[in-house]
């Protein structure tokens, strides 16, 4: 399995992060081939209570192919395309491999 992790730093404006995020990003992202287990969490917090994130989005694939084709598809083009839209507060993608 390989999960995905997207870091959002803190926008610009909250409410329209969430807004945009939820009308148009996630129906994208839940469009990728092979998605599953889609999670999102804005109750980031580190243990001293702060975060330099303001949202956490996961999901899953069943392994590295199945994420490289779905990046490299329609949906995943659109989804790349749409993060300038609504992510003016800085994004980092990591990618988490199991064994």
């Amino acid at each position: 399995m390989l999960t995905m992790m997207v870091l959002y730093g803190h926008p610009k404006d909250p409410a329209a992060f969430r807004r945009h995020y939820e009308e148009v990003h996630l129906p994208l992202a839940r469009a990728l081939p092979g998605v599953s287990n889609i999670r999102v969490s804005y109750d980031v917090h580190d243990v001293q209570g702060g975060s330099p994130y303001f949202a956490i989005f996961t999901c899953d694939f069943d392994d590295a192919a199945a994420y490289g084709d779905a990046m490299r598809s329609d949906a995943g083009r659109a989804v790349g395309a749409d993060v300038p839209n609504y992510a003016d507060g800085g994004v980092t993608v990591l990618t988490l491999g199991s064994d």
